[in-house]
């Protein structure tokens, strides 16, 4: 009989590109939890496995919301589960830091609670951040799992709390809850509030005439590791059938460095407009940065066998392509 996974924030960048590939390479029936407002243009390539419940069907949930989360469990009863949902924002924490605490700590405890209660021998992938190592220093580089946590914003200290309570839900219950650190992970379908998606989105309307070719940036000088949203995801997979260990850690990223600035040009070079001006919008830049995000991943490679396969071109090319397909089919006018 196939296993039964649950994937919340289905509807997400990562959430969305995990369905696609469990679809491809297992035959599970695969359950994606979403609140009834979420857009699902990520997933509207399969509508049609929805709507006769082809191994995918929704279900509503929400993880401020105890009674759905239980509901979902109960109603599931999932043998793999992927926690993706979360306020995930870290900009955005700085002004609703209360809501970034509540949906991704308590929302993370309310779904532990409820597997603990209706599905205990579920195997759980619990999504926490990089940015719960937050201010590195630099002889500290790269960052491995032993790295002490410095989180530089609302948004980091929640992943902190879901890390650490997928570690006590291991240890205390016996359960196999495995926590991961994805370092910079992007591709097509990211939100257009992070940086790369949001450069990319700029250029797309610069070469649409649909803006003037001025690209507003935050701080350009942050270091990051870019890895590709599938090979992301592929990693998932391999976390919950690779001999999963409840209470176990991961760092999770490529192995492409540069500054956020080298990103940048990087695009900008994939552009058909080469005069474009880049301007410091103060709306884009954190009260503090976790600025050095360079991991080990080494630990994981060695349980899983695990290694990025997409090249950070090829990651840059199919965002920028992503874009320029969203802003020629629906005509994106607003710059974020």
């Amino acid at each position: 009989m196939p296993k039964t996974a649950l994937i919340t924030g289905i509807t997400g960048m990562v959430g969305s590109h995990l369905v696609d590939y469990l679809l491809e390479n297992t035959d599970w029936d695969i359950w994606g939890m979403a609140r009834w407002r979420s857009p699902m243009e990520n997933i509207s390539q399969h509508v049609h496995r929805i709507n006769t419940k082809d191994r995918l069907q929704l279900i509503y949930g929400d993880l401020r919301d105890t009674l759905s989360i239980f509901h979902v469990v109960n109603t599931v009863k999932p043998d793999f589960v992927f926690h993706l949902a979360a306020q995930s924002f870290p900009r955005t924490s700085f002004d609703s830091p209360l809501d970034t605490l509540e949906t991704n700590i308590q929302g993370t405890n309310r779904l532990l609670e409820a597997l603990k209660q209706h599905k205990r021998d579920a195997v759980v992938h619990v999504c926490a951040s990089s940015e719960v190592f937050g201010r590195v220093p630099k002889e500290k580089l790269p960052i491995n799992e032993d790295c002490t946590f410095h989180p530089a914003s609302p948004y980091a200290i929640s992943k902190v709390g879901t890390d650490l309570i997928g570690r006590f839900y291991a240890e205390a219950y016996n359960m196999t809850v495995m926590s991961t650190r994805m370092f910079t992970h992007t591709g097509p379908r990211r939100g257009d509030v992070f940086a790369e998606s949001s450069f990319a989105k700029q250029i797309a309307l610069i070469e649409a005439n649909m803006i003037p070719p001025v690209l507003k940036v935050g701080n350009l000088d942050s270091l990051r590791t870019f890895a590709d949203v599938r090979d992301a995801v592929r990693a998932y997979y391999m976390l919950v059938t690779h001999n999963p260990v409840g209470g176990e850690y991961y760092n999770i990223g490529g192995t492409y460095t540069c500054t956020v600035r080298a990103m940048l040009e990087t695009l900008k070079s994939m552009s058909t407009v080469k005069a474009i001006d880049v301007v410091i919008d103060p709306d884009r830049l954190r009260p503090i940065d976790a600025d050095l995000q360079v991991p080990d991943t080494s630990k994981f490679e060695r349980h899983t066998g695990w290694k990025p396969e997409i090249t950070f071109e090829q990651t840059m090319t199919d965002l920028l392509n992503y874009w320029r397909q969203r802003v020629a089919s629906e005509g994106f006018g607003l710059v974020r």
